[in-house]
């Protein structure tokens, strides 16, 4: 345990620079969705910046308290926090207000709506690191394996049975801790396997797509004729893979909701309506083309300034970056996503204590799902899902928690010599 306070460690200000920088991006963005021309008054609670002005200061003041808490309490507090939030997810079934189809917030008043979704991701991963710091808790061992599921699972669920198909899926974030911890590098080829099956079962006629999946898996069986373990692998995993094939028509059917089965469609080409399922995808694209490689510049963006782009300042804020500052504006944005996230891991990895490390993978995998689905549905690389962009996007819930979450890191990090 850590002795004194005394003995806290230096501060990652690289971390720090970019939280800061990422949300200077986003309340510029959003300010230029919003502006109008005239005046301006940055606190005025009635436009999206005036708000967003509002959460990045109570953001910076929860950074602040984060850094003022004792790092022994951090883990001591996990489990707690993971009940109330699961609380608050049973809550918001009961009392919350439905926007774009899902049951996902709780109506504080005054125009201000909580999200408890955004904040069970980082009950879990404090819970799961918490959990998984027991002495005698091994990925190897089948009830901690089990346990594990469940401290994910129960939250997927509450989440699900809001209709908030996007905040789910990112719990699958939590793959890259699993893999880290002792998860057999097949399972998580066989979660991508199962997805590309998924999609490659849309696009290709299923006879089509056995018949070929049968060439291939004949192939490994021949190569593979002297390990017999080999060869009972690859049957199973054509078996499954044509039992999956044939039960895809009937999910895409009945489990997919109407808009989800809308977006895949657009994604693969198998529907085009620039007027309905697509438009958000192609306003998206023209806006991020149209700013070429170093953009219109900023309060210049024509998609931008009309509204051309639904949920702009949400989902879709990366266009806006792309629109006004082209090119370099967004590889700037990826870079430091992309740094934060190598810093992350590398921080990971120095940390003495199982807790910390465990909880900064957690951190790292919600973080790089994120960015890949947000940047990826603006970009027509995935279906559009709703999620936002760590740090950039508008909203209160999602900044404060994403901010809960670094600031974690931040604090665990200066105590990296120390096991809490």
């Amino acid at each position: 345990m850590i002795q004194t306070e005394a003995k806290t460690g230096k501060m990652d200000f690289w971390v720090l620079f970019i939280y800061i920088a990422l949300m200077l991006v986003g309340w510029l963005s959003v300010f230029a969705t919003g502006y109008r021309g005239g005046p301006v008054n940055i606190f005025d609670f009635s436009m999206a910046y005036g708000r967003q002005t509002v959460w990045i200061i109570t953001s910076l003041i929860i950074g602040l308290l984060m850094l003022l808490i004792d790092a022994r309490y951090i883990p001591r507090a996990s489990f707690p926090v993971y009940v109330v939030v699961l609380g608050l997810l049973v809550l918001v079934l009961a009392l919350g207000t439905v926007i774009s189809g899902s049951r996902s917030w709780i109506d504080l008043g005054a125009g201000v709506r909580l999200q408890p979704s955004e904040f069970a991701k980082y009950a879990t991963a404090l819970f799961l690191a918490k959990y998984l710091s027991i002495p005698g808790v091994r990925f190897e061992n089948k009830k901690s394996r089990q346990a594990m599921m469940l401290i994910v699972f129960i939250p997927v669920l509450l989440v699900l049975l809001q209709g908030d198909t996007g905040s789910a899926i990112v719990f699958g974030s939590f793959l890259l801790l699993f893999y880290r911890i002792g998860l057999p590098g097949f399972f998580v080829f066989l979660v991508f396997y199962i997805v590309a099956l998924f999609v490659a079962t849309l696009m290709i006629k299923q006879l089509v797509l056995i018949l070929i999946l049968l060439g291939v898996f004949s192939l490994l069986v021949y190569f593979g004729r002297q390990y017999r373990e080999k060869i009972i692998r690859y049957l199973l995993m054509f078996c499954f893979s044509v039992v999956f094939i044939i039960s895809v028509n009937y999910i895409f059917g009945t489990v997919l909701k109407p808009h989800q089965k809308d977006r895949i469609n657009v994604l693969i080409g198998n529907e085009y309506d620039p007027r309905g399922s697509a438009f958000n995808v192609n306003q998206s694209l023209i806006a991020i083309g149209s700013g070429g490689f170093s953009g219109k510049g900023f309060l210049e963006g024509t998609q931008t300034k009309y509204n051309f782009v639904p949920e702009q300042t949400t989902d879709f804020i990366f266009c806006t970056i792309g629109e006004e500052w082209g090119f370099i504006g967004s590889s700037v944005v990826v870079f430091l996503f992309v740094f934060l996230m190598v810093r992350l891991v590398m921080m990971a990895e120095k940390q003495r204590s199982d807790f910390s490390k465990y909880y900064i993978y957690a951190v790292a995998g919600i973080f790089f799902m994120h960015f890949l689905i947000n940047i990826g549905m603006t970009i027509a690389l995935v279906p559009v899902i709703g999620i936002p962009l760590p740090f950039v996007s508008y909203g209160g819930s999602a900044l404060w928690a994403f901010t809960i979450m670094l600031f974690t890191v931040i604090k665990l990090n200066m105590h990296r010599n120390s096991v809490l």
